[in-house]
Parts: structure tokens; C-alpha cells; sequence
């Protein structure tokens, strides 16, 4: 009976899961614009799949294991996406820090297995044969971690409990994502100054590993280093170019593409592997190996490890999406994106591909070269499964320190968020704490150990600073609650404000004109209401939280202080004043009538009730 059950339960999830992947595909595709869209995909995705190839071979360095499984990962999460992911814009594959990640997964995996920690460096080997044994054992323990955090992506997303996320919370994943940053850039000057430098995965691993790069620092490749500071200066400029000039240009200069190439050609031609002794990344066979079984006592190494692998993955791709669903004004469900994230890994690990998320700057680049729907996506992935088949065997002359430079150039805005110090300590004291500790912890436990302390650590600065909040608001808003909190707004109106936006943004071309020049966005909370006419007004605030909203630069053009109020009093008589009521058949004596609908809720974790009062397309929240 009780097998029944279970295997009834199974069926139940698997339907679930069927039924939620068929409408996610069927609900875009059967609308997709060929004419007006097609040709902005093939171009926005070749772009993208340029940026993939270079990008999977770069982030696989970081992960330990040779450059052409880099493609794999970039091959088999993006195919995935198309069919469930809920996003448009986003790009999915290796991001620098969750392969960072695996890579350190990954390096405590094999210490374990093989006792000898000179075989786990990284570096040449004279030992040809038990190098590529050695690469053997990486590859499967990569796959084996990326399966296993697949899993965990796509058990939460079936179960729906990606609400874990919030408390991740924006200043936790930028001092977080900082550090990391901070990690690749030391992981990289292995390559950079071709020396062979032994894993550390143990807490100040960072240290061990400058202390390793520095004291043999005479045997820099002088050939690798040149060339890698060339490609980094020349990158870095034409992609502040890129930036400056991005409204004039019709696309991205596409700088990495074409030194690539140049480094390629000029490494053949004057032959660096064997008069310079430069490292290469040498012979890819072409096309796919066959899937591979994950390691068992590789789960049981490195569950710690992939549970942060699959946090980290799901929250920067879920950033990224909200970031260009609000700019372009469709949905996403974040449990849906945790089940085509989920699935994209497990299919990713068996072909031995690592996990993925998405890079910043390659969902940048689908987006600003005019990419509208997946299809670009998977235009990209098409590029690249061109050259894992047909031409990867141009790319053997590319010097591993060119891949090391790529990847550096990718790391600039998550290291220019160092700026947020600043930004953080004017707005809120308590998030530039958690930026500092959190950028503390993971520079000096590394990354999986530092994420659970920074956790620990802002759970404890919530409570603290609730407590605090408590004794002046009687239920204080923070990151954890704030998607609470404007849904239970809506839920007071009785209408989401979003969708009537989207609505309307359909029905008149003039607003979507204004959406594609940026000057008209969809935004939360209050914002929203404002633009389709509703007024909102929020009562029980006095001078001093005032004050703080203005320290904070809450108010804008659209949100005023004005909708303000001292007591429901004051609004109400605001609201009077500023309509004419003299040709309104409103009468104040109607109240008992039902004209004004006053209404008590007490519903939710807030412990301060929502009284609202409404007329006229006015409410007053308390």
C-alpha cells in the first residue's frame, strides 16, 4: 500500500514537472514574430555563441580540467533553457564564480582520492600518461558535482521552495560575488605566469596560493606573461569603448572574438609551444564523449559544496532575469527557472560538462545586440557545437595564459563593486555590514565555508536589526520580506498593477516606444500604481521616517513624499481637497452605503494591521 502511494506520489511530480515544462515552451514559441524578430536572434546569437566558445574555454581552467569540456558546458544548458527556462534575455552557461566553485569542489575531491598533493597541481606534467589519468579523475568528479547540484536545483523547483533565495540577500551576493572575483583573479596568475602552483582548497587557500605564486616568481614564462597582459590591456579598453559607445555603436566590437584569432595565428606561426615552452590548449577531439555515470563518493564528498553551487547558480541567474524581465515586462517564475537550471546541469554532468549559471557580460551581449526570445540562445549553442565538430582544432595553438586574460576581463564589474561600500554606508549601515563580513568571511575561509558564515551572519543582523526596527515601526520592512510585502499590497487592491500595465503597454504602441528607449520601466511597489493612474497613500509615518526615506533616496520623480500622511485624517482630506467633488456624486454622508469601503487585515507575517480605504481609485495603507 505504501508503495503504491509512492509510486503514485512519483507519477504525481513527473506530470507536475511534464505539464509545467510543455506550457513554459508552448506559451512564447506559438507567438514568436518571425519577421520581426528572426533576424535580431540569428544576429544577437552568433554574437552570444562567440562570447560562449571563448568563455567555456577560459572558465574551464577554473575548474582544473581541460579547455574543450569548457564547450559542453556551454552547449548543453543553453539547448535545455530554450525548452524550460522563463527568461528571454539571459544567457546560460559557465559564469566565472560558480566554476571557481566547482574547481574547489572539484581540487578536495581528488586530495582525497589521491593521496600524493604534488599530483593534484595544476601545471606541465612529465608524466603525460598520469596527467591525462589525472584530468580523467577531474572531468568525473566535475560532472559528478554539477549532477548532484542539478538535482538539488531541480528537487527545489518541483517542490517549489525557491523562496530560500531571499535570504541571499543583495548585499550578501555583492560582497560575496566581490571576494569570489578576488579568488579567480589569484586562481589565474598560474597561467598568466605559466608556473606550476599546488590546489588549496582549506580556508586562507588564497594566501598559500600567492605564497606559492611569489616565491618562484623567477620562473615566469616572460612569453605568457606579455602576451596575456597584451590581450587583458587591449581587452579592457575596447570594452570600456563598448560601454562608452554603446547607444552608437549597432554592435558590440566583438575585441575577445578577434584576439583570440590574432593570438591563435600569431602562436602558430612563430611556433610559441616549442620555442617559447608556452602552455597551449592543445588537440580537441571533435565532437561529443559518451555520458559517463556520476561518482557516487563524489556526491558524498562535495554535497556541502554543490548545495552553495546550486544557491549561488540559481541566484545570480534569477538576478540577472528579474533585471531585463522588469526592463522588457514579462514574468518569470523562479520555480520554473530552478527546474530548467536543474535539468540544463544533470543533462550538462552526464555529457561531462560543469555547472552553470549565467555570465553577466554574455547576457549583456545577447541583450544589446537585439536578441528577443531564446532563439538566440540557441543560435549560440549552434555556434558553438560547430566548433566542438568541425573547426575546434584551430583554437590548439591558443596559450592557456590568453584564456587566463579572457577570464580577468570578464571579472571588472563584479571587482567595481567595490563602489557599493560607499552607496551602502549613506543607505543602510546594516547591508554595508554584511557587505564587509561577507567579503571578510569569503576571502579567508574561501568560497563554500565563507557563504555559510556570511548566511549565519546576516540571519543574526536581521534579528538584531528587526528588534531594532521594532522599536520604531511595528513591523519593519527588509530584503526577506519585501516580495511579501508588495504582495500583500496587491492582494489589498484586489489587482496586480503589473498586469493591467501589461495591458495597457500592448495596447498602446507609444508606451512600448518609451520602454525600448528606457525612459518608461516597469518597477515595484509604488511605482507601479502610479503609472496606471492609482493613487496610493500610506498613513501612521511621521517627520523622522521621513527623513530616513530621503537619506535613502527613496523618492523619485514619480514617489513623493507627499503621499505621506501623519493619520488616515490627514489622507482623506488630502485626497478631498485635491479632487474636485462638485460635479462627483460622492457624498461624504454615503459612507454607510458603501462609497467608502473600509476594510481590516490582519492576514500574513506583518505585525502591524493594513487598514485601507477606498474610493475613487485611492488607498490608504497604514
Amino acid at each position: 500500500m505504501l508503495l503504491r502511494k509512492i509510486i503514485k506520489r512519483q507519477k504525481d511530480i513527473i506530470r507536475h514537472f511534464w505539464i509545467i515544462s510543455k506550457c513554459v515552451v508552448a506559451s512564447w514559441l506559438p507567438a514568436y514574430r518571425l519577421k520581426e524578430w528572426l533576424l535580431s536572434d540569428i544576429v544577437s546569437g552568433i554574437s552570444t555563441g562567440i562570447v560562449a566558445v571563448l568563455q567555456g574555454l577560459a572558465f574551464a581552467l577554473l575548474v582544473d580540467i581541460p579547455p574543450v569540456y569548457g564547450l559542453y558546458a556551454s552547449f548543453f544548458p543553453a539547448i535545455i533553457y530554450l525548452f524550460l527556462g522563463t527568461s528571454k534575455h539571459i544567457s546560460v552557461g559557465p559564469f566565472p564564480i560558480l566554476s571557481m566553485m566547482v574547481g574547489l569542489a572539484v581540487s578536495g575531491a581528488v586530495s582525497k582520492a589521491v593521496p600524493d598533493r604534488n599530483a593534484t597541481t595544476l601545471g606541465l606534467s612529465n608524466n603525460s600518461n598520469n596527467s591525462s589519468l589525472l584530468d580523467d579523475k577531474r572531468v568525473t568528479v566535475a560532472a559528478s558535482v554539477t549532477v548532484l547540484s542539478g538535482i538539488i536545483q531541480l528537487a527545489f523547483g518541483i517542490l517549489r521552495i525557491g523562496f530560500v533565495v531571499i535570504y541571499l540577500s543583495e548585499s550578501l551576493i555583492s560582497g560575496f560575488t566581490t571576494a569570489a572575483a578576488v579568488h579567480v583573479l589569484v586562481s589565474q596568475l598560474k597561467f598568466i605566469f605559466q608556473l606550476t602552483v599546488p590546489s588549496h582548497n582549506d580556508p586562507l587557500s588564497i594566501f598559500k596560493v600567492l605564497v606559492s605564486v611569489f616565491s618562484q616568481i623567477e620562473k615566469t614564462n616572460i612569453a605568457d606573461l606579455v602576451t596575456a597582459l597584451i590581450v587583458l590591456l587591449v581587452v579592457s579598453i575596447v570594452k570600456e569603448i563598448n560601454q562608452r559607445f554603446k547607444d552608437k555603436l549597432p554592435v558590440p566590437i566583438p575585441i575577445e572574438f578577434i584576439m583570440t584569432v590574432i593570438a591563435a595565428g600569431v602562436s602558430y606561426g612563430c611556433d610559441f609551444k616549442n620555442r617559447f615552452k608556452v602552455a597551449v590548449v592543445g588537440d580537441m577531439n571533435p565532437g561529443f564523449q559518451p555520458p559517463i555515470t556520476p561518482d557516487v563518493q563524489a556526491f558524498q564528498n562535495t554535497i556541502g559544496d554543490c548545495f552553495g553551487i546550486a544557491m549561488v547558480a540559481f541566484a545570480v541567474a534569477f538576478s540577472v532575469a528579474s533585471v531585463y524581465s522588469l526592463k522588457y515586462d514579462y514574468p518569470l517564475d523562479g520555480n520554473q527557472e530552478l527546474i530548467a537550471l536543474g535539468l540544463g546541469n544533470i543533462v550538462c554532468g552526464v555529457f561531462r560538462g560543469f555547472a552553470g549559471s549565467t555570465a553577466l557580460s554574455r547576457s549583456a551581449v545577447q541583450e544589446s545586440t537585439g536578441g528577443k526570445t531564446q532563439i538566440a540562445g540557441l543560435i549560440g549553442a549552434i555556434i558553438v557545437l560547430i566548433v566542438l565538430l568541425a573547426i575546434g582544432f584551430l583554437l590548439a595553438p591558443l596559450q592557456k595564459s590568453v584564456l587566463a586574460a579572457l577570464a580577468l576581463g570578464n571579472l571588472k564589474g563584479m571587482l567595481m563593486q567595490f563602489a557599493e561600500i560607499g552607496r551602502l554606508w549613506r543607505k543602510d549601515k546594516y547591508d554595508c555590514l554584511i557587505w564587509i563580513m561577507t567579503f571578510i568571511f569569503t576571502i579567508v575561509l574561501g568560497l563554500g565555508l565563507g557563504l555559510a558564515a556570511s548566511v549565519a551572519f546576516q540571519l543574526l543582523t536581521i534579528e538584531k536589526k528587526c528588534h531594532w526596527l521594532r522599536e520604531q515601526c511595528p513591523s519593519p520592512i527588509y530584503f526577506a520580506n519585501i516580495g511579501f510585502f508588495r504582495q500583500k499590497l496587491i492582494d489589498a487592491v484586489g489587482f496586480s498593477p503589473l498586469r493591467i500595465l501589461r495591458k495597457r503597454n500592448k495596447a498602446l504602441r507609444k508606451i512600448r516606444k518609451l520602454q525600448k528607449q528606457g525612459l518608461l520601466q516597469v518597477t515595484p511597489i509604488l511605482q507601479e500604481f502610479i503609472r496606471i493612474k492609482v493613487d496610493v497613500y500610506i498613513v501612521g509615518t511621521d517627520d523622522d521616517f521621513i527623513e530616513k526615506l530621503n537619506r535613502y533616496e527613496f523618492f523619485d520623480g514619480e514617489v513623493k513624499n507627499s503621499i505621506f500622511f501623519l493619520t488616515i485624517h490627514d489622507a482623506v482630506l488630502h485626497i478631498l481637497m485635491k479632487k474636485d467633488y462638485s460635479t462627483s456624486k460622492f457624498n461624504p454622508s454615503q459612507e454607510k452605503d458603501g462609497k467608502i469601503d473600509f476594510t481590516i487585515n490582519t492576514n500574513g507575517g506583518l505585525r502591524n494591521r493594513v487598514y485601507e480605504v477606498r474610493f475613487f481609485n485611492r488607498f490608504i495603507f497604514t
